[in-house]
């Protein structure tokens, strides 16, 4: 099994997994990307991989491959648009915009979802006014279709906090020894936070939910931007996936696989990219707290930095950024690591593995 911080990975590059619709406004023609994957075992008559997206517009998607080692582009279909059951409940606008879906997952179990009392957890990010916040569907499959709970699961309510401005790029987790729900998500500030290099950055924060609570409570922040000159997490944090440290090889308890930027958002930018400017940048953290809810450092370098991506790689359209990224451990203990790579709006997915 690749070591996590006891040796270096080395990663190959397998280029496009998922391509944007070439037809301006048809479903995935902007964004494809922000993958979430779990196993879905009413897939065929064995079962297979269910990846839930962030596909613009309208703003998700999935797609399913019925290979235990969806390595290629050719091993995944790209079905379309989730379906939920009460549309109307979505928060933002007319047409109820909501994006980046994540499905609540086990902790122990990387790529397993969480069934809690019979139900399958999604959660989402829509737009109420100025403001992104979090909602929660349920279903009693991965399929769905999914139904939206009335309650916003996770709102700004501060507009000093460092998420006062939005609740983004949400992951959640199901520890059914506490019966209790684990949220992750990138806070975006509304003022300057008291920090020396990157007062405006987003920070990643975590937010729980006791089973029969209606709404998650705020914790605070786990993962600012660092404060090191240069550190490839120095302007903004990004999204998050929670791993067991013991599924990849590590010594540490925990791992968080995100993106991030050395690149601090300017308040005075006009680009539609200012609040996560260039690079965006994949990398770890680690936490040996039995309760990862604290105690979250960063590693020190990134993935891959992107003067390294290889010419063919960048030929295949890797530039600029590799945004959210998803590890996908497969059952030869292989490391599958899917991401969305492009210019800010124009992504798609791409996928390295360990060698």
């Amino acid at each position: 099994m690749p070591q996590l911080f006891t040796s270096p990975l080395s990663w190959r590059h397998q280029g496009r997994v998922l391509t944007r619709s070439p037809h301006q406004g048809q479903f995935g023609s902007s964004v494809v990307g922000d993958p979430c994957i779990v196993w879905d075992e009413t897939l065929g008559t064995r079962g297979g991989w269910r990846m839930i997206l962030f596909a613009d517009p309208p703003g998700h998607g999935q797609a399913i491959s019925y290979k235990m080692h969806p390595i290629s582009a050719g091993d995944w279909e790209l079905l379309g648009p989730l379906s939920f059951t009460n549309p109307e409940a979505i928060l933002g606008g007319p047409e109820g915009y909501t994006h980046k879906p994540f499905v609540v997952m086990d902790p122990q179990r990387p790529n397993q979802a969480a069934c809690v009392n019979g139900r399958y957890y999604l959660l989402t990010v829509s737009f109420p006014r100025d403001h992104k916040v979090v909602q929660r569907a349920w279903s009693t499959q991965l399929a769905g279709p999914w139904t939206i709970e009335p309650e916003v699961l996770i709102a700004p309510e501060d507009e000093s906090a460092f998420d006062g401005k939005h609740i983004d790029a949400i992951s959640g987790y199901y520890f059914a020894d506490r019966e209790e729900f684990v949220y992750f998500y990138m806070g975006y500030p509304q003022r300057a936070q008291d920090r020396r290099i990157s007062p405006f950055g987003s920070a990643q924060g975590v937010a729980t939910q006791r089973v029969g609570e209606a709404r998650a409570t705020r914790r605070g922040v786990i993962l600012a931007p660092s404060e090191r000159e240069g550190h490839w997490s120095s302007g903004y944090v990004g999204g998050f996936q929670l791993l067991p440290g013991s599924s990849v090889g590590s010594p540490h308890r925990w791992i968080g696989l995100l993106n991030a930027s050395p690149t601090a958002p300017d308040p005075a930018d006009t680009a539609i990219s200012r609040e996560e400017p260039p690079p965006s940048l994949g990398g770890f953290a680690y936490c040996d707290e039995e309760w990862p809810v604290q105690g979250w450092r960063w590693s020190d370098e990134p993935i891959e930095w992107v003067a390294d991506i290889p010419e063919a790689a960048v030929a295949e359209g890797e530039r600029v950024n590799q945004w959210r990224h998803h590890l996908l451990v497969l059952p030869d203990g292989q490391l599958a690591l899917f991401y969305n790579s492009g210019s800010y709006g124009q992504e798609q997915l791409y996928l390295k593995l360990t060698q």
